[in-house]
């Protein structure tokens, strides 16, 4: 059984789809009218699974006639890829930065889910047992060298 959160996210993602320039706006209190929650589980939603590591531009006016606008960011062709790729990573890189950039490319259909699941292990801070700044620039070089390496089929 999905938890609120999965339901509520995956509804989102749904409506976004559907619109036809990717971007939706919603009333939070309408919204957690709809989900029998509170508010607050709407913004939690927001904030963790729309996120612009995962490819979304979330935008909110507080107050009355308020709204949250989500849009999603499109990719592009492989060479906007490639330089989304190199403009993302830096010297270093974070793990939750890591992972969202692989959620990204997965869900664009540019990396497969098992290619996403073999590199958010290679780069986790469990197999990466260095000190910081030492493993967010390991992980940097990884995530370029093996993004770079899949995309250029």
């Amino acid at each position: 059984m999905r938890s609120a959160s999965e339901t509520i996210e995956q509804y989102l993602k749904q409506i976004l789809m559907q619109s036809p320039n990717g971007i939706i706006e919603i009333q939070r209190n309408e919204l957690a009218d709809q989900f029998q929650c509170v508010p607050s589980q709407i913004n939690y939603v927001i904030s963790t699974r729309f996120t612009l590591e995962k490819g979304y531009i979330v935008e909110s006016k507080r107050g009355g006639g308020g709204y949250i606008r989500i849009r999603k960011v499109s990719l592009g062709p492989q060479g906007a890829i490639r330089d989304h790729i190199l403009q993302s990573i830096m010297e270093q890189m974070d793990q939750s930065s890591a992972e969202g950039l692989v959620y990204q490319l997965k869900e664009g259909g540019f990396i497969s889910a098992r290619e996403a699941k073999l590199i958010n292990a290679a780069v986790s801070r469990e197999v990466l047992t260095l000190k910081l700044p030492l493993r967010d620039e390991i992980r940097a070089k990884l995530m370029k060298a093996m993004l770079l390496s899949l995309l250029s089929k």
